[in-house]
């Protein structure tokens, strides 16, 4: 018995030293990368100040906020706006719009650039690789506004390419008013997006795919396997990580797709298919002054997309044995 409760005794004189080493293990290793530590506090401070600080402003939902008015003299009014929002059938026809638009450039605008990285990895000619991976990621440095008046123009009844070539092949029999048509604006939205981000999308797959040892393709090529074969389990199962991570991420971000595609293509006849979360916020919120209601907007669409980050994360790390954090 003597034995026994000595060996306890070690135990427990163990455990509580444990934490101790590993507060020592802490600082020494911060002693040793103390520079690596100095280096990133200016960023450390960047992210404080424009992603959490702005968080205070969250307390205008909860107000009936009046400019110029002190914080302490704001009148409350507790969750009334989001009573408000939740009351408003508006908002459910801009949700609508902002899933449908979200999910369909989900399905297209995350799976073309996966299609397009292995198939372009697959060219031996690099001079052609070059050239084509150039064109096609340069139309993401070009602002939406460039981007709407060539699409806007392209569509266009008078002289539109897509019109003269419908009507060219005997498809249509006079020209089609695409953006007059709430039922196109969807598709020519995620279309628009797909053409002008999908070379730059490609390239983290691109580099995922450079990462995959060689001698795994020289092994799948000994054992008879085929090009396509040779995509199918040695170049997918490589970037699968890859892709996993990417797709978690955009699903947390499925009501966060931003306002620029919409309010530039948008017009008054789609407005009921144009209009999404953020731009909603904009035109009935900070567009009529009511920035309590705006504060409400942004708050539900930034929780939604950490539920849906949350959800995606816990599905993937369970199944697929894959996360972000």
């Amino acid at each position: 018995m003597s034995g026994q409760s000595g060996l306890e005794g070690e135990l427990s004189d163990s455990l509580a030293v444990e934490p101790k080493r590993k507060k020592a293990g802490f600082w020494k290793v911060f002693k040793q990368q103390k520079y690596l530590y100095m280096m990133s506090i200016p960023f450390v401070l960047l992210v404080i100040i424009f992603n959490y600080l702005p968080l205070w402003g969250w307390s205008m939902a909860f107000q009936n906020y009046k400019p110029g008015i002190p914080f302490w003299e704001q009148e409350w009014v507790g969750f009334q706006h989001f009573i408000q929002l939740f009351s408003d059938e508006r908002f459910y026809l801009v949700l609508r719009n902002t899933l449908a638009m979200s999910l369909m450039s989900l399905a297209i605008g995350f799976v073309f650039p996966i299609l397009f990285a292995v198939l372009l990895n697959e060219v031996r000619l690099s001079i052609f690789k070059r050239t084509v991976q150039t064109i096609t990621y340069l139309p993401h440095f070009v602002s939406w506004v460039v981007v709407a008046g060539i699409v806007t123009k392209m569509l266009s009844i008078d002289g539109g390419i897509i019109n003269e070539l419908l009507i060219g092949l005997g498809i249509v029999d006079k020209p089609v008013q695409f953006m007059a048509k709430g039922e196109y604006f969807w598709s020519i939205v995620v279309v628009s997006d797909l053409w002008k981000e999908m070379g730059w999308n490609a390239i983290i797959f691109l580099a995922a795919i450079a990462g995959i040892d060689p001698q795994l393709y020289e092994a799948a090529k000994v054992d008879g396997a085929g090009r396509w074969r040779r995509i199918w389990h040695v170049t997918l199962p490589g970037i699968r990580p890859t892709i996993l991570v990417l797709l978690i991420l955009s699903i947390g971000h499925l009501t966060s797709i931003g306002f620029e595609k919409q309010f530039l293509l948008g017009n008054s006849l789609v407005v009921d298919y144009s209009e999404v979360l953020d731009l909603y916020a904009l035109n009935y919120g900070i567009g009529l002054g009511r920035f309590s209601y705006g504060t409400a907007i942004g708050i539900f669409n930034s929780v939604v997309s950490i539920i849906l980050l949350f959800l995606a994360n816990g599905i993937f790390k369970r199944f697929g044995n894959q996360s972000v954090m």
